[in-house]
């Protein structure tokens, strides 16, 4: 953006005269609206979406024949609605706090998105240590859920937000380490540098570069649904258990900022693991036709898809059974695939760079369903000592 803005100053024209800095500032302002208008816009399309696969997968027939073609004006229904409804501020809030608290969580997710390079030349701001720009500001939101737990002076929000925290900051780390499996491939943090690495087709895209990074490219989606609180890994949000969770006090725009946050945080996860694993806006044949846009978006609607799909299929996990399986299966893991991926492509033979990607597939397909039989006789077994069961 910067460069941009001196090659204004620079020619002239209508912006002769000005300062950098000022031109800076309008597009900063121009940026800022641009990602707003995009993060609103697209969490009512995966509100959309979500309604849409949870119909087909539970035969509802509400979304299907219900608001317009396909059930669209549902979900612009809905949005009017919060905008309309009374905002409740419970008496014995802590009312500063009980205010900020959804705007932080919601500025959190939208920060995220200005390192997204969603084409070779769109991109907010691509700043040479994009990867860990956003692994340090999607953190922000756990600040957020503590003060909406707290300012809500009801236990029941007060727990989830505590749940929340803990969940996010255990899985922050596999997070990062399974992204940094790939990051001493390329050597750089640059977003936009590590699309550029994955030229030249599916078959150089870090998911089948190695072995490791196929196994990384797993650990870090499934820790990714716990980083935004998503099924099997919602438990801040257990209605079973909390009511709503941290969000329990909230109603109305309020509530609707907690909620686009979430869509949003699901479409950042997801254009992480497109821009690292997945080629980015690299066609699956190499270059970007018919347009990097449309790649890059088509990946993480794939991918929000899975996680959709994983919402109404699997059961939700307890805390213990969620813990056991950040610190016991998924971290274990981690370290095993950043230490073998940096080893594979830096000592292994150049020969191995011929073997198929099916070899790659097939060899670490067996150890991630090794890790997940692993997983599931933990849960199996802590489940059986909760209930007093000797097996």
């Amino acid at each position: 953006m910067q460069e941009y803005a001196r090659t204004l100053v620079a020619e002239g024209g209508l912006l002769e005269g000005g300062s950098e800095d000022l031109i800076l500032a309008i597009m900063g302002i121009l940026s800022g609206i641009a990602v707003l208008s995009f993060v609103a816009v697209l969490g009512m399309v995966l509100v959309w979406l979500e309604r849409k696969v949870s119909a087909h997968m539970q035969d509802r027939l509400g979304p299907m024949r219900v608001g317009g073609w396909h059930g669209w004006s549902q979900t612009l229904a809905d949005g009017i609605k919060l905008l309309l409804k009374e905002d409740l501020i419970p008496a014995a809030a802590d009312k500063p706090l009980f205010i900020l608290a959804p705007l932080v969580v919601f500025a959190g997710a939208l920060a995220t998105f200005v390192c997204v390079p969603f084409s070779k030349d769109l991109i907010v701001s691509n700043l040479n240590i994009g990867v860990l720009y956003i692994l340090a500001i999607s953190s922000v939101g756990v600040v957020g859920f503590l003060m909406a737990g707290w300012a809500s002076n009801n236990k029941w929000a007060l727990l989830g937000a505590m749940r929340s925290a803990a969940q996010m900051v255990s899985y922050e780390i596999p997070v990062a380490m399974s992204v940094l499996c790939v990051i001493p491939l390329v050597g750089t943090l640059d977003m936009q540098e590590l699309v550029i690495a994955q030229d030249g087709g599916v078959h150089r895209w870090f998911i089948f570069r190695n072995p490791f990074t196929f196994l990384g490219f797993f650990i870090y989606y499934i820790s990714s649904l716990a980083e935004v609180n998503r099924s099997p890994f919602d438990i801040p949000e257990a209605e079973s258990e909390l009511v709503a969770g941290y969000h329990t006090e909230y109603s109305g725009m309020r509530f609707s900022f907690f909620f686009i946050a979430e869509y949003g945080s699901m479409a950042v996860v997801s254009f992480v693991a497109a821009t690292v694993f997945l080629g980015g806006w690299q066609a699956p044949w190499g270059g970007s036709f018919p347009g990097g846009v449309f790649w890059m978006l088509a990946k993480m609607f794939f991918l929000v898809f899975v996680q959709m799909w994983m919402r109404w299929t699997l059961p939700r996990l307890r805390v213990d059974q969620l813990m056991y399986v950040c610190w016991k299966v998924t971290l274990p893991a981690t370290f095993v695939t950043m230490i073998g991926s940096v080893m594979w492509g830096f000592a292994a033979p150049r020969w191995l760079d011929s073997l198929g990607t099916g070899v790659l597939i097939v060899v670490m397909g067996i150890v991630l369903l090794l890790l997940l039989r692993s997983a599931g006789q933990g849960l199996l077994e802590g489940r059986h000592q909760k209930a007093g069961v000797v097996t």
